[in-house]
């Protein structure tokens, strides 16, 4: 057992097999041992001891097929949590990833030490290719400001402290002003768009710190114009940018949304519940400036619908039949027209707060209209799928869906335009530098003829990832192809445009392949390959292997 990161030996760490009839821990030196009585290997486990009526028999190996590791302050590897284990493996090496960490203090302007305070902390994460913060983890601090982040994979954070309203006995006037803390974004940003990130690598520890200042509050309420059936979702928006921090909260009684706020320019967005799901949103937006502010009010509207208008330029007759689509866990069974099709809306914002997105209306006959349905307003991906030919365009007016977010108000917005096509082009080739489990096991720290944790043995090739991104600008469509045990990969369904091609040793889930900027790291990494439709192009590609993925 060894650090991935230094490669020296982790001991006392549990190591076990996943049905848990091995189990052992690692001595001072990172050595294991399972004695599986291998002479004679296998046991045989009568079924009636299971509860079955009959007499029938299993075969059970007297080994483990998997092993997993893990211990406090180590995290299992993302592209290798367990290690399979072959029937004639003697010895293995397995790794665990040292785990980041974030500590840090809060601080109040004066010299008294603060309340517990809540702290948020959110993980970039990469989705299809775009960027979103995710919700990380939660933390308290300390009676003298000290909190901690623990157990954080590599990764970019970005950390805030919940708001926090002043309650001190000795000062608190109910009839007087009210005072409180609002969200402080690391490191004093006004919101949660600007705040700075917090870089952590495995094994590091980042030491931050965060100062509260003590500001006014006023009351807020915003009658909500509309009947709520079963429930009211808010959210709260300084400076325009969407992100944690700012709350209010909905009061069923008066119908209204109500809490209190400091200072600034707020926009409220509220979503609510019917007992099929959401029944409707709204938007407002309010300024205050020294006094309590009551009104104006919020109007719940449906659900906006977006047309879809579909041009087919197909060269190939339909054989698609009866088609069957998966839509927010539904199955639905689509015949006629357009069967092939299915678009999806995915939020574009930084953080995605709320039950926002959008997908399409199933049509009840043949010539039923496509209608997108939306929920919430704001910036969204069109997502296309087809099991018939490719999206060749993805328009609304003078807006590429393609490569830009489709933005939606109140008032909905224009129509979207498909173009469908079928002319495929296809780009084949082989990935060189292919290496064994011996070499990269050499390669990783001095393992010996062990290879490194997730490969298969040890004269058994590395595995490659041969990714297809379309270019900016380009009409292509971002794949991922399937590499065999040669380094040969043949991508026949290809949308005509222009892509580079790259090839790697482990997959790529973190791959930004829709930022331009992120993309510049692997200029050189591999060649931009032009296809029209029915066109045929064949490659070699050099493999990027972890270690020149991670010094890009």
């Amino acid at each position: 057992m060894v650090n991935s990161i230094t490669h020296e030996p982790i001991a006392r760490a549990l190591v076990s097999s996943p049905d848990s009839r091995f189990a052992t821990l690692t001595n001072s030196e990172g050595h294991f041992e399972f004695h599986t009585g291998l002479e004679a290997s296998e046991e045989i486990v009568n079924a009636e001891t299971s509860g079955k009526s009959n007499s029938t028999q299993a075969v059970v190996p007297n080994r483990p097929y998997m092993l997993m590791a893990k211990k406090p302050g180590f995290l299992q590897s993302p592209d290798n949590p367990g290690k399979q284990i072959q029937d004639d493996t003697k010895e293995v090496t397995l790794a665990l990833v040292p785990e980041g960490v974030i500590v840090g203090t809060v601080s109040l302007p004066t010299s008294e030490p603060p309340d517990s305070i809540s702290l948020i902390l959110y993980r970039r994460v990469v989705q299809d290719g775009s960027a979103h913060y995710i919700m990380a983890g939660q933390s308290q601090s300390t009676s003298d400001g000290q909190f901690r982040f623990a157990n954080l994979p590599t990764g970019t954070y970005k950390l805030l402290t919940s708001e926090l309203m002043d309650r001190d006995p000795l000062s608190f006037d109910p009839r007087g002003p009210m005072y409180g803390y609002p969200p402080a974004y690391y490191q004093n940003a006004p919101d949660f768009a600007s705040a700075a990130a917090i870089d952590v690598a495995a094994g590091q520890t980042q030491t931050v710190s965060l100062s509260l200042v003590k500001q006014p509050y006023y009351r807020v309420k915003v009658p909500v114009m509309a009947q709520v059936e079963m429930g009211l979702a808010v959210n709260v928006h300084a400076n325009g940018h969407k992100g944690p921090g700012y709350s209010l909260g909905y009061n069923p009684a008066d119908h209204a949304i109500e809490g209190s706020l400091p200072n600034g320019n707020y926009t409220i967005e509220a979503t609510g519940f019917g007992q099929n799901g959401v029944s409707g949103n709204g938007v407002q937006t309010i300024t205050i400036k020294g006094a309590a502010v009551d009104g104006p009010s919020l109007a719940l509207t449906g659900n906006v619908a977006i047309p879809v208008l579909v041009k087919e330029e197909f060269t190939t007759a339909d054989q698609t039949g009866r088609m069957t689509w998966n839509i927010e866990g539904k199955n639905f069974r689509i015949i006629g027209p357009r069967r092939y099709l299915n678009i999806g809306l995915e939020p574009a914002d930084e953080v995605n707060e709320g039950p926002q997105g959008g997908s399409l209306k199933m049509p009840t006959g043949p010539d039923d209209p496509l209608v997108m349905e939306v929920r919430g307003t704001g910036k969204y991906w069109v997502r296309v799928s087809s099991s018939r030919g490719y999206a060749a365009s993805v328009r609304s007016g003078e807006l590429d869906l393609l490569h830009e977010p489709l933005t939606v108000g109140v008032g909905g917005a224009g129509p979207i335009e498909v173009t469908m096509r079928d002319d495929w082009a296809e780009i084949s080739g082989k990935v060189e530098g292919l290496v064994t489990g011996r070499e990269l096991g050499a390669a990783a720290g001095g393992m010996g003829d062990q290879p490194v944790p997730g490969e298969r043995s040890v004269d058994a090739p590395s595995a490659a990832h041969v990714y297809f991104v379309p270019l900016p600008n380009s009409s292509g469509q971002f794949s991922q192809i399937w590499v065999g045990p040669d380094g040969s990969f043949n991508g026949g369904n290809v949308a005509p445009g222009a892509y580079q091609l790259l090839a790697f040793d482990r997959e790529q889930p973190q791959l930004e392949y829709r930022n331009a900027e992120a993309m510049r790291a692997y200029e050189s990494k591999g060649p931009v390959v032009r296809v029209a439709g029915g066109q045929k192009e064949r490659v070699t590609l050099q493999l990027i292997t972890t270690e020149q993925s991670a010094e890009r």
